[in-house]
């Protein structure tokens, strides 16, 4: 599922693959998009740059135009070179952005609009994003302070809050959690000043071990499954996310899971490694 290390890694390949590079035909099966195309036109611009911010993707037009996009579950982007066959079907299409040298396809996108810079940043859901985890001027002391300001909220809830941090996904949540050792079920203001800490350094931790650059310059679109253990084996690359009722790699114990959240996403964690009630 894209998570903020997902969006970064494609927008990096995106950029890669068409920075500086002029449009030569777009099509969509999105009414919306297909009516800006047709009032301003897509083709003939120059693609300035595609960069992410959380779980939002950015590509950018010369003539103010902004494609902005949200994979939520399901979405994705894929580079092709031309005459390349799509590795998904045609019906899955939503966008196709062709310069002369790569065809860019969204296929399933739930989320796409076009913007210019001052619609963009008056674009609920967008405009009160948090910090972006990997923001190479990422703060953690703003991020500290912002999780500190949100008490009432359950530690993994406020973990996908987007406006408090940009780009945690649900696998990053359980995963953050039992590496501080924090169960995710309790309430912001329970925690230590230290444990808070502890959030916010891991997360940066975790999702830049997990855009670490292994390709130079080279457009690279697969990098291999998210880890956070460390570990090499891929059958342990996992903490606690998906593992319910299997033990817990620290102590054995069998990982738990329930809904949280109004959302209801799922929560793993280790009864022995997070408690609830810390002495």
């Amino acid at each position: 599922m894209p998570e903020g290390d997902t969006i970064f890694r494609a927008a990096r390949t995106l950029n890669r693959a068409l920075a500086g590079q002029s449009v030569t035909g777009f099509e969509t099966q999105l009414p919306k998009l297909a009516r800006v195309d047709f009032d301003s036109g897509v083709v003939g611009r120059t693609v300035e740059k595609v960069d992410a911010h959380g779980k939002w993707m950015m590509m950018q037009f010369s003539g103010d135009l902004v494609l902005l996009t949200h994979m939520l579950m399901s979405g994705s982007w894929h580079i092709y070179r031309p005459g390349e066959k799509w590795r998904r079907p045609a019906i899955d299409m939503r966008i196709v952005v062709k310069t002369e040298k790569i065809c860019a396809v969204g296929f399933n996108v739930p989320i796409a609009e076009f913007h210019t810079a001052d619609t963009l940043r008056r674009r609920e859901g967008f405009k009160r994003l948090g910090q972006d985890v990997l923001a190479p001027d990422f703060d953690p002391a703003q991020s500290i302070r912002r999780l500190q300001e949100h008490g009432e909220l359950e530690v993994g809830v406020a973990l996908l809050t987007q406006s408090i941090m940009a780009g945690l996904g649900n696998v990053f949540k359980s995963e953050i959690c039992f590496a501080c050792g924090i169960n995710p079920f309790r309430r912001i203001v329970s925690l230590r000043a230290e444990e808070v800490a502890c959030l916010v350094h891991t997360a940066r931790k975790f999702l830049v071990a997990n855009v670490t650059e292994i390709s130079d310059d080279r457009i690279v679109t697969y990098t291999g499954m998210r880890r956070t253990t460390g570990r090499a084996d891929s059958e342990e690359r996992l903490w606690v996310y998906g593992r319910r009722n299997e033990p817990c790699r620290q102590c054995g114990m069998p990982i738990e899971s329930r809904k949280q959240g109004i959302d209801a996403r799922t929560t793993f964690w280790c009864p022995q490694c997070q408690p609830t009630e810390v002495t």
